[in-house]
């Protein structure tokens, strides 16, 4: 048990809440403390608002006193900086972006706050969210809290870097191939990417998903409880089939002694080769490895498959997102398209030499990803591999390929589900020779959210821990 009201989890907190024995006033003030600790290294927030935290934490004091309180009244939470709160200007990771403020707050935000959740900032993203890590023209440049000369990952870097330092319990970020999942992985917190649909994204794009970072998997699925549901700003948006699950945590994963039980019928799929992209690390391999034969050893069935994606699908991709991100690019002025970052520039400063039949074969690679994956799901329950094949890399580099030509040879395990609509969660299992952070993915069916969410709780019980970087 911590003796910092920072580290606690959101489930400690509401039980301690309920029980009147801790103020959200005391717990804000411990946030804000390592926050002001920590932030001048990390650079992990973005419109950080002390004051009207405070006032949010004595609002939230009213309500549980009155037994008026929501189900994540008086939990501190940050939000991405591209999750619209009302108010605050969305520069979306790059100094090209006029500073509007947001005239109403994205759905999952929506959600957070009706729910009594203390919102008290934003976390950084890099450049339009298209890289892995949190270079950026507008933010200062956030690090990994594990290794201040390291990336905390990205897009969701600023959110990955709070979850890992303490800056509260619950942290909420945005994944199109591995956003949420690879700074978790790189950070060793929990990353949900849940299913497509399940939380609103307010305007929706193909694999673009909202989702929870955390420090353990109860809290994420308390979050993820607490932001289903359907919104009428987002078409794809499902209905929230699964009913109430705010006190899901308390019951389906305080129970650590029956974790291990559930593994007896399971055949898990084991992926230990990306397809194309960069070699997956030997001491990532062998964490995974170590891993499953954990599982393996609690009852699972483990076996191992060949890769899911091929270098015609991630390709296509990578030739559709550039025509994309030109086509708006070409909308900006030329002076605040001067702005964005050069390695953006270069990405995409060839765009216009693929010809509509190679822009719309590159789409279309999203239903041949999804195709993949369904076939890869028709014999197991779950399909584990790394998150990323690499740990984390230099804080300054936009790419871990250095070029800006070959921006996705990292993401081959985690694209995927992103395309497909299946749910996947990322979850420490090892560490490196250096002592950082690697990420197992935990992939499931679609809609079985929860059970990617449990197994990880049983790899967490199963595997071994290292403390909470203190930077």
């Amino acid at each position: 048990m911590t003796d910092n009201l920072a580290d606690l989890t959101a489930v400690d907190l509401i039980a301690r809440y309920q029980q009147g024995i801790l103020s959200p006033v005391e717990v804000i003030e411990a946030v804000l403390t390592r926050v002001d600790a920590l932030e001048p290294k990390l650079l992990a927030t973005y419109a950080l608002d002390p004051e009207a935290a405070r006032s949010a934490a004595r609002e939230s004091e009213y309500r549980w006193r009155h037994n008026e309180a929501g189900p994540l009244d008086g939990v501190p939470v940050t939000i991405k900086e591209n999750i619209a709160t009302r108010g605050t200007p969305v520069p979306q990771g790059t100094a090209a972006t006029e500073l509007i403020p947001a005239s109403e707050d994205h759905p999952a935000a929506a959600r957070l706050r009706k729910a009594g959740a203390v919102i008290f900032s934003k976390t950084t993203m890099p450049e339009y969210g298209m890289l892995s890590s949190g270079v950026s023209t507008f933010h200062p440049l956030s690090r990994n809290p594990w290794n201040l000369a390291l990336t905390p990952g990205g897009s969701s870097a600023g959110a990955a870097a709070a979850a890992a330092a303490g800056y509260g319990p619950i942290h909420v970020g945005t994944d199109i191939g591995g956003s949420i999942r690879l700074p978790a992985g790189w950070c060793g917190v929990i990353g949900l990417k849940p299913t497509h649909g399940r939380i609103a994204v307010g305007i929706p794009y193909p694999g673009r998903v909202v989702g929870p970072l955390t420090r353990t998997p109860a809290d994420a699925a308390l979050a993820l409880a607490v932001m289903t549901g359907p919104d009428r700003r987002d078409q794809t948006s499902l209905p929230d089939v699964w009913g109430n699950r705010e006190s899901a945590p308390l019951a389906l994963w305080g129970n650590t002694e029956s974790a291990p039980l559930a593994l007896k019928n399971l055949k898990i799929a084991l992926l230990l080769d990306g397809g194309p992209g960069l070699p997956v690390d030997p001491e990532v391999s062998a964490a995974v490895s170590n891993a499953a034969a954990l599982l393996e050893k609690g009852g699972a069935t483990i076996v191992p498959i060949p890769p899911i994606l091929t270098r015609e699908m991630l390709d296509g991709l990578d030739h559709f997102w550039r025509v994309r991100t030109a086509n708006d690019l070409r909308a900006l002025p030329e002076d605040r398209r001067n702005k964005v970052l050069p390695e953006i520039r270069e990405w995409v400063s060839n765009a216009a030499d693929y010809s509509p039949f190679e822009v719309l074969h590159g789409y279309s690679q999203i239903q041949v990803i999804a195709t993949a994956v369904d076939a890869a799901f028709a014999d197991y329950d779950f399909i584990i591999s790394p998150v990323a094949p690499i740990i984390a890399f230099p804080a300054d580099l936009a790419y871990p390929s250095r070029d800006p030509n070959k921006p996705f040879e990292h993401i081959a395990f985690t694209l995927p589900y992103n395309m497909s609509t299946h749910p996947a969660v990322s979850v420490n299992c090892g560490y490196s020779s250096t002592g950082l952070p690697i990420g197992l993915q935990v992939a499931a069916p679609r809609f079985n959210d929860e059970a990617a969410l449990a197994l990880a709780a049983t790899l967490t019980e199963l595997l071994p821990t290292r403390p909470w970087p203190t930077p």
